[in-house]
């Protein structure tokens, strides 16, 4: 019993050494209260994540787009060469072929006679524009009229005119208008029982006309396409010769020129009216304002001609 005794004490004692040495510090006469000078360590500085990503942004240099001419180049990227060696081809292995406007329109005629097609067809042209301004802007559409200088219609075109005062009625009525008249008129062309190609009106009779601007549509009456004004007789001689086309699905214009019967001069003449009245809707920016051009016939297939071409030089370019 002594000897168990004796060894718990020795144990204990060896157990206070310990804590003793892995405790506190060892007081040596030092007072509690002395200030104790710790080491300290210095740590740069973490820079503000929004700083580093400006500086990544300044880095970056932007990269200028590389324009490759494949004019001298053995064959044109994607396709199978520059041009067919055989008459016999699949068109999308092969460039676009662009023609001279006059020889598309010697190639129309050569292929009404070889398949034996009406020669009195109308010409078609379809032109996309480059209506793209600077921030996400674009031009708007608009509708445009020209007195072609050999015109393929027979008929006058029909016009209507909108006014209330008897005396204009019998102007326009004089002046070869198909009818002449006031809000009576409104629930005949609802009912579809008259109609016409062309609407004008007076400014005085535009506000009671707006049940007929969903029926009219594009059609309807307004100051800026020149079908509102006070000048009756001047009004008619324009509607009724003139030549319309409008900007479709934003960027298309789709009209029809001449007929496959007139003279390669006549059709020429008539293509470059188009074409100049177009590029005068043109801004200041785009340059070239017609990105393709296309002729056709009723009954041929689909040629692409070079519009500048047929463009006097310089084009005026209409401001505002």
């Amino acid at each position: 019993m002594a000897s168990c005794t004796r060894t718990v004490w020795k144990v204990l004692a060896g157990c206070q050494r310990q804590l003793l040495r892995a405790g506190g510090p060892v007081y040596t006469g030092v007072s509690r209260t002395a200030p104790r000078n710790l080491p300290v360590r210095t740590f740069a500085a973490v820079k503000p994540q929004m700083k580093n990503k400006k500086q990544e942004k300044e880095k970056k240099v932007t990269k200028e787009k590389i324009l490759i001419d494949d004019k001298d180049r053995h064959k044109p990227f994607g396709k199978t060469a520059w041009a067919p060696v055989d008459d016999v081809y699949v068109m999308r292995f092969y460039p676009r072929t662009l023609y001279d406007a006059a020889d598309a329109i010697d190639m129309l005629k050569n292929f009404q006679t070889l398949d034996f097609t009406p020669h009195k067809q109308p010409v078609y042209i379809d032109l996309k524009l480059d209506m793209k301004l600077g921030k996400k802007k674009t031009v708007d559409a608009f509708v445009s009229r020209v007195q072609l200088p050999h015109p393929f219609k027979t008929d006058l075109n029909k016009v209507l005119v909108f006014t209330s005062d008897a005396n204009e009625t019998k102007v326009a009525l004089e002046n070869g208008a198909v009818l002449a008249g006031g809000v009576e008129l409104i629930q005949q062309i609802l009912d579809d029982e008259i109609s016409a190609e062309f609407y004008i009106a007076v400014p005085k009779i535009l506000q009671q006309l707006l049940p007929l601007k969903s029926k009219l549509r594009k059609k309807f009456p307004k100051s800026n396409r020149g079908s509102v004004g006070i000048h009756i007789p001047k009004m008619l001689e324009l509607f009724k010769t003139s030549h319309e086309f409008v900007v479709e699905s934003n960027c298309y214009i789709r009209t029809q020129i001449a007929t496959l019967d007139m003279t390669k001069e006549q059709i020429l003449a008539n293509l470059q009216t188009v074409l100049v009245e177009v590029c005068s809707r043109r801004p200041a920016s785009a340059v070239p304002f017609i990105e393709r051009a296309i002729i056709a016939s009723h009954t041929s297939e689909s040629l692409w001609f070079k519009s500048e071409d047929v463009l006097p030089n310089p084009v005026k370019v209409s401001e505002g």
